[in-house]
Order: C-alpha cells, then structure tokens, then sequence
C-alpha cells in the first residue's frame, strides 16, 4: 500500500510538472527537483537532479514536436544554442556532482528566486520574427549564440535543469527573436541539456528510474492538460506567467531557507 501511495504522489508530481511545461512553455524542472525531495521523498538531492531531468527532457521534446508543427522553431538558430548548450551542460553536470547535496539545493533555490523575479521583469511580445541563421547573418548571430548557449548550458547542468526560464532570454538576447519563437525554440535546448544531464547522472548510477517513469507518465498526461488550458487562456498568458513567477519565488525562498538551515 505504501508503494502504491508513493507511486500515485509521483505520478501527481509529474502532471504538475508536464502541466507548467505544457501552460508556460517551461518551468519543468525548475519544479522538478523540489518536487521530488519535498513531495516524493527521495531522499539524495543527486537522485533528484537525475531522475527530474530524465523525465522533463523526454517532455520537452514532446513539445519540440508540437511546437515544429506550428512552425515556431528557428531550426538553425536553436540547433547551435543547444549544441553550445550540450557542451556546458556535461561540464556542469560534473561541478555539480563535486558540491555538497544540500548546498546544491540552497543554491538552486537561490536560482529559483533569481529565474521568478527576472520572469516578473521581463518584456511582452516583439522581435524580429524574420531572423534567421544563415551565410550572411552567422558572424553576427554564431558568436551570441555559441557563448549564450554555453553559459546556460552551464548552469543547466551544474543546477540539474532544463533551463527554459533562462534558455528563452537567452535566445533572445542572442538573436532579438519574438518570445513565441523563442519559447518554441528553447525546448530544443531543454530536452538536449536534460538529457546531456541525465546521461551524466545515469552512468554515475544517479537515476531513479522507476520514479522517472512515473514522473514521464504523468507529465505527458499534464502537458496534454496545460496545452488545452493554454489556448483556452491565451489572452491571460501574462497573468499566469506572473502568478508562476510567484510560485517559483515561494519555493525558491523554502528550498533555499532548507539548505540555510544544514549550516546554522
């Protein structure tokens, strides 16, 4: 029965975490970790880090696909973001796994502040929706994109998260596209970083895969929920964003007060 238990509270886990996915765009694995230590249970911040990344990288590329069909993916711009990405993630990956698994924690939620408080400051809509990577524009655009993709990558990886609150200003920032291109082109580099995260994680036998098959299970389910719900509250997109801002914050300051704790 306490398996059972567990199991069902792992499967909610992932549906909340599929639905911010599906609803906002990101915000997966921002969720993930927490959820996993404070919700489920498992006990190694480590473990968490792994087993979240595996199960919202494999979201994030449902949602690539969705996203591909609706033809807001900038292609080359978002291949050369996440291979830069890639790069930083695995060397983050490796920092990451050499830090205290508390201390890890106290500074994800330190993160998790930062991330929802740049989510209440951030701009609407706007860009050059005709940018594009190619001969004439990549000495303009390789540069941005390569370092941009690095540092994010970077961080992705040492933090065990996908990224998407920081892949999107970065792609922006690297290129000036319209924020519904960028989203759709940051889950390119969500499901890349996670699953460079992952794999490091994995080969240091750091997943819990029954847990991550759980959470792939009802994430799926919750993204197809927050995809609905999002074009149900299309018009409202700024209101939700800002109440998930607010949540983040939340429980950045409980995540982060956690670790403070381990050292008074």
């Amino acid at each position: 029965m306490e398996f059972a238990v567990a199991d069902l509270v792992t499967l909610a886990a992932g549906a909340l975490v599929g639905l911010t996915l599906g609803l906002i765009g990101a915000g997966g694995s921002i969720l993930a970790v927490p959820l996993l230590v404070y919700v489920v249970g498992v006990a190694s911040p480590h473990v968490a880090i792994g087993t979240g990344a595996i199960a919202v990288a494999a979201n994030a590329l449902a949602g690539v696909l969705l996203h591909a069909r609706a033809k807001t993916v900038k292609w080359p711009c978002a291949l050369v973001f996440a291979a830069s990405g890639v790069v930083g993630a695995f060397g983050g990956a490796r920092l990451g796994k050499m830090v205290d698994g508390e201390l890890l924690l106290g500074l994800f939620g330190l993160v998790m502040i930062a991330v929802g408080i740049s989510m209440f400051l951030r701009k609407g809509d706007g860009g050059n929706a005709d940018v594009h990577l190619d001969r004439a524009s990549a000495r303009r655009l390789l540069p941005s994109l390569v370092g941009y993709g690095f540092a994010v990558g970077l961080l992705s990886g040492f933090f065990g998260i996908g990224g998407g609150f920081l892949i999107v200003p970065g792609l922006i920032g690297a290129t000036n596209m319209p924020i519904l291109f960028a989203v759709g082109s940051s889950l390119v580099s969500v499901s890349a970083f996670g699953f460079a995260t992952a794999s490091s994680y994995a080969l240091a036998g750091l997943v819990d895969w029954h847990a991550a098959a759980l959470l792939l299970a009802g994430g799926l389910a919750g993204a197809v929920l927050g995809t609905a719900l999002a074009r149900r509250l299309a018009a409202r997109k700024a209101l939700l964003i800002r109440i998930f801002a607010a949540m983040v914050i939340a429980i950045g300051l409980y995540v982060a007060g956690q670790g403070a704790l381990v050292y008074v």
